[in-house]
């Protein structure tokens, strides 16, 4: 984090250069904010009401608040739930058109019923707006691959990205596998071969990960030649009950049932993060967001033994997970102007840069990732994790294997592979079973909510 008195004369800095200039700003990419006639703030007496899921960055921005109160005069309110929690307050308020938030996540899952519901405001006309957004905000900083999914099929923006993240494999007790003279698993094979031979080794766990399977099953599902729909986003119809689904999700449970600490099925992304940061397991697949962690010196325990890959590949391909977050204005917020000054604040290259400062490991800014700050920062013991995010994120983009995961029924099958990856991995039913009556739920949640299959 930026030292406090950097920060003072960083300010300092700022409010002296715009008032040499004559400029209405006290912060590039935010105009029209300097004190109007008499001192009054232009939006003293706002209050915000901001939510997100709770993560890194926006952690971040709630210990900044007092700046952006400072500098607008505007009073926030920052709700920061847990995921599923924050995903089914929104959703439930912006399909009523109301007017509790000013600004929301733009959940990845989300993303396409959220935007092609015209539930959000459309952006392009407050970036545009010289009175609004000071050209060197750049929005084409941010990643092309990142600004896709929160563009709408009117092709106008309705979030900005900041995260970009991939889902990569990490081993934190890498040691124990050159200890083996065994190499970093590059395929399903390779991984089971390594897991055999390390898992319970001085203790540690063989593999673990996020329970949010609709997230991190799905490269397997992929890689067994297995997808979540029959071609997405055109064709919906659920592909669940196929041999290769079932061999995938059988493969998937096993890893958990056979390599996993106890427990391994009620582990969440901040509990897989510490059980590798003390080396109580060795394997897992996570985004880099929480993959960087392991790099802290202060807090983990295998800094020097950990290393980093791409999801492994299987017999039909390697097809890493992506997600985006960005922060969006909802249709009903009374307080949109007000709202786009904050997103523009938090998301503006002075704060997206003091959150890598301060050891944020996804941003969606282009400027950011090729800084010389965070690439120093993203190589830990060896690996450089943003080079292996980046070519993640490219191959995504040149598959498209992603589409699954943006359409707006995907919440509905995402809680279908949470059910079975758990149901096989706790032994209550066979991956058949499991996988037949995921296609067939699936089915059903998707004509209850008006799909036509």
């Amino acid at each position: 984090m930026t030292h406090p008195s950097h920060f003072g004369l960083h300010r300092r800095s700022l409010l002296k250069t715009s008032a040499a200039l004559g400029a209405a700003s006290l912060l590039p990419g935010l105009p029209g904010l300097a004190a109007a006639q008499g001192g009054a703030k232009k939006f003293a007496g706002v209050t915000l009401n901001v939510s997100t899921f709770s993560a890194t960055y926006p952690k971040l921005l709630q210990q900044w608040l007092p700046e952006f109160e400072a500098l607008t005069g505007a009073k926030v309110n920052f709700d920061a739930p847990s995921f599923p929690v924050y995903n089914q307050r929104v959703d439930l308020e912006l399909s009523t058109r109301g007017s509790a938030y000013d600004v929301v996540n733009v959940t990845f899952i989300y993303s396409s019923r959220w935007i092609n519901s015209g539930w959000l405001t459309p952006l392009d006309d407050y970036i545009r707006n010289p009175n609004l957004t000071s050209a060197d905000w750049d929005l084409n900083d941010f990643l092309p691959g990142a600004r896709a999914p929160e563009t709408g099929k009117d092709g106008k923006l309705y979030g900005i990205p900041w995260t970009a993240e991939a889902l990569l494999t990490a081993s934190s007790r890498f040691d124990l596998l050159e200890k083996a003279g065994l190499a970093f698993p590059d395929t399903t094979d390779d991984l089971v071969k390594v897991l055999r031979a390390v898992h319970k080794k001085e203790r540690v766990a063989g593999f673990v990960a996020d329970n949010h399977y609709g997230w991190t099953f799905v490269p397997y599902l992929h890689a067994f030649g297995g997808d979540v729909f029959r071609k997405a986003p055109d064709d919906l119809f659920p592909t669940l009950d196929t041999p290769e689904a079932i061999a995938a999700g059988e493969y998937y449970a096993n890893l958990l049932r056979e390599f996993g600490p106890d427990g391994a099925i009620t582990y969440q992304p901040d509990q897989v993060t510490q059980a590798l940061k003390l080396g109580r397991v060795n394997f897992t697949d996570a985004g880099q967001l929480h993959l960087a962690q392991l790099g802290d010196a202060a807090t983990s325990k295998t800094l020097k033994t950990v290393r980093f890959g791409q999801v492994p590949k299987g017999p039909a391909g390697r097809f890493p997970g992506t997600a985006v977050h960005g922060l969006g204005i909802p249709a009903g917020s009374k307080n949109k102007e007000a709202a786009w000054a904050f997103i523009q604040w938090a998301l503006s290259k002075q704060i997206t840069r003091k959150a890598v400062a301060a050891g944020y490991g996804s941003p969606a800014r282009r400027s950011d990732i090729d800084s010389t700050e965070f690439r120093q920062k993203q190589v830990i013991n060896g690996s450089d994790l943003a080079k292996l995010s980046l070519e993640a994120i490219e191959l995504a983009s040149k598959t498209g294997h992603m589409k699954y995961r943006t359409v707006s029924v995907y919440p509905q099958i995402d809680q279908q592979l949470n059910k079975a990856i758990e149901l096989i991995a706790s032994g209550q039913l066979s991956a058949k079973q499991a996988f037949q009556q995921a296609q067939a739920n699936s089915i059903a949640e998707l004509k209850r909510a008006g799909q036509k299959l």
